[in-house]
């Protein structure tokens, strides 16, 4: 056993190259079955299978072949780390709420403007050409198809513009790395987090993958329950006689129950019975999962109440999208007194590099990271102003964004939901409900569409939370993380521009006319809207917002004050708008077993269960991620085991 080589527990130049030459063929894998097909949403999803099946087909290697025949090259789990943070952050560059919004939106306004709807005039001459495409003749090539990048002119008017956004997409996720260090103490030592997601990919990391962990039983009838579900839905797809079991959430609707008013004021009520989504609600803390389907109930309860009462003077009540975003700002001021004791050492220690607060354990000194986010927040801030925003308006635009991102990547830490879409939860929107269209000018209202690919769609990447599980893991393992930044950083810049290439790509073979986003259109039509009908502040909008923010105070308080408090504030925040909709019966479920398992067997059986459910949700991943790979080789959608 001495004689065997020691490999340090670090960040590698390999674990670095293999993240680099894995980040482009998975892109297009992304930008081929979600960005042209609507398929196989593994970027809407806070595990995606995709880099759970790169990470588990490494391990069977190492555990299989190199560990046995080649020990001196064995793969440690800190490698294991680096991959999967890298791959998680290219993932949620080429994600469904991230450059496949943006790289239609390039084009979108110049490529469908009309003499009816008067786009030309509006907003054209506010869109800068150094961010978008303008080429008429290119545009015509890039929508219909038929067509190719690899063609001079059109390699040369992609340029410009790719090089831009991966600058910006880099700089912005390096502010959030930055951010990330300033907090990752409080939350991970401190207050001791949960990180549900990160269970999964850590256990099966664990000495750089063990025999002794598949050779579970547990694990294997959970793998066969998950991935045989996959295996005869898959068959179904191509034979319909053979049996279907439907799980997903567009085969129930209990919406449909409810057929007079105000009852049928609930809408549509899905009941998806997602697998894996089960086997990811069991890793969350139970009153937090209680909280999530509590809050969905009670959203669609004041639905019904807005039905019932009928409020003409407050046509939008009950303003759900601002009760959300209050609740929101009021997660980063609550997660900001939690930790308040520990942001005043980070500010002494940046103000006053005061030496008795140590800090050298940190994947960056403190003074380093302000230091970093303020070069970023600068770079951001010439880059709007060379696009064409004022500056008063980009101060509070992003100020606004990495409040929500903070509070976004805290959820993700505590509760871990196994998705998270915000719809209209963003800082365009929140900016013209209190001050107004008419207020803001019509020069800043014509760049928010550009920014509607990081701030506003839904959030499902989020770069920053898949950051900080990485730093966690990073801990979790006792892993040397001098270089972690700088993988995440290669990954960032390998990520813009291989997802850009994957799409552009698919966009002139294929034409992005077949490909099924129809967001673009939607965010210049409000611009035209917004700029055509300028409007005044919205008291109500405003009001519940603040609604939102004191109910998140309140059910903080609760907690504070009274320990069997079941009702968490994330719930409430994360429910009142629509991500939870794709999987709140399944978080029900998962949460009744949790209690069952807990109340009747204790800790110790919900230990022995963990291999069970990180079996279905492997089984999920590897039939449907090999379904999903399949559709890629046949150039045909297959069967999606996850529709969001």
């Amino acid at each position: 056993m001495d004689n065997q080589p020691k490999i340090p527990n670090a960040v590698t130049f390999r674990s670095i190259l293999i993240g680099i030459l894995l980040i482009p063929p998975n892109s297009y894998w992304i930008m081929q079955v979600e960005g042209v097909w609507n398929t196989g949403h593994s970027t809407c999803l806070s595990l995606m299978w995709h880099v759970v099946i790169n990470l588990l087909v490494l391990i069977l290697i190492n555990v299989f072949l190199i560990k046995r025949f080649f020990p001196e090259w064995v793969f440690t789990q800190s490698e294991f780390i680096t991959i999967y943070a890298m791959m998680t952050l290219a993932g949620g560059i080429a994600g469904r709420d991230s450059f496949q919004i943006l790289i239609p939106v390039m084009g979108w306004p110049f490529s469908f403007a009309t003499p009816e709807n008067e786009w030309k005039a509006l907003f054209h001459h506010h869109l800068p050409s150094w961010l978008t495409i303008q080429d008429q003749e290119t545009l015509k090539e890039f929508y219909k198809g038929e067509s190719s990048l690899y063609i001079q002119k059109h390699f040369t008017f992609f340029l410009k513009p790719v090089l831009w956004w991966s600058a910006f997409v880099t700089v912005l996720g390096f502010g959030m790395i930055c951010l990330n260090i300033l907090i990752r103490k409080q939350w991970t030592q401190n207050e001791k987090l949960s990180y549900p997601i990160i269970q999964l990919p850590f256990t099966i990391t664990l000495n750089g993958g063990e025999l002794k962990f598949f050779k579970s039983r547990l694990l294997w009838i959970g793998i066969a329950i998950g991935g045989g579900l996959d295996l005869v839905n898959g068959i179904h797809h191509f034979i319909p006689a053979f049996p279907y079991f439907p799980v997903t959430y567009r085969d129930y609707n209990l919406g449909n129950l409810f057929t007079s008013p105000p009852w049928n004021a609930v809408g549509h009520l899905p009941f998806p019975l997602y697998p894996f989504v089960i086997g990811l609600g069991f890793f969350l803390p139970l009153d937090l999962a209680f909280s999530t389907w509590f809050f969905y109930l009670f959203r669609k309860g004041q639905q019904i109440l807005a039905a019932t009462i009928g409020l003409k003077s407050m046509p939008r009540f009950p303003y759900l999208n601002q009760q959300s975003t209050g609740a929101w700002i009021g997660l980063f001021f609550v997660s900001i007194w939690l930790g308040r004791s520990h942001f005043k050492e980070v500010s002494s220690k940046i103000v006053f590099n005061n030496r008795e607060k140590n800090n050298s354990i940190e994947l960056m000194q403190y003074r380093l990271a302000f230091s970093g986010f303020l070069f970023a927040f600068g770079f951001i801030a010439i880059f709007c102003y060379q696009a064409g925003m004022s500056f008063w308006i980009t101060l509070p635009f992003f100020l606004i964004f990495f409040v929500l991102s903070i509070a976004i990547t805290r959820v993700r830490a505590e509760l871990g939901p196994p998705t998270h879409e915000i719809v209209g939860m963003n800082p365009s929107n929140m900016l013209v409900d209190i001050i107004g269209t008419r207020n803001i000018g019509n020069n800043n209202l014509s760049i928010f569409p550009l920014f509607w690919f990081f701030a506003g769609r839904g959030y499902r990447g989020h770069l920053m939370p898949h950051q900080l599980e990485s730093f966690k893991m990073a801990e979790q393992a006792k892993m040397n993380t001098n270089f972690l930044p700088l993988a995440m950083i290669i990954a960032m810049i390998v990520g813009s521009l291989s997802g850009f290439w994957a799409l552009i790509h698919l966009s002139f073979r294929d034409g992005l006319d077949v490909i099924p986003i129809g967001h673009d259109s939607g965010v210049f039509r409000l611009l035209a809207t917004r700029i055509k009908h300028p409007v005044g502040g919205d008291f109500w909008a405003t009001f519940f917002m603040g609604t939102g923010f004191v109910a998140t105070l309140w059910l903080t308080l609760l907690r504070v004050k009274f320990l069997w408090w079941p009702l968490h504030p994330a719930g409430y925040a994360l429910s009142t708008n629509n991500g939870i909709d794709y999987i709140w019966s399944c978080i029900l479920i998962s949460s009744i077993i949790k209690w069952v398992v807990l109340n009747y067997g204790g800790i110790k059986a919900y230990r022995q269960a963990i291999p069970f459910f990180i079996g279905i949700i492997l089984g999920e991943y590897i039939i449907g991620g090999m379904w999903s790979l399949l559709s890629v080789i046949i150039q045909k959608p297959t069967y999606d085991f996850y529709f969001a």
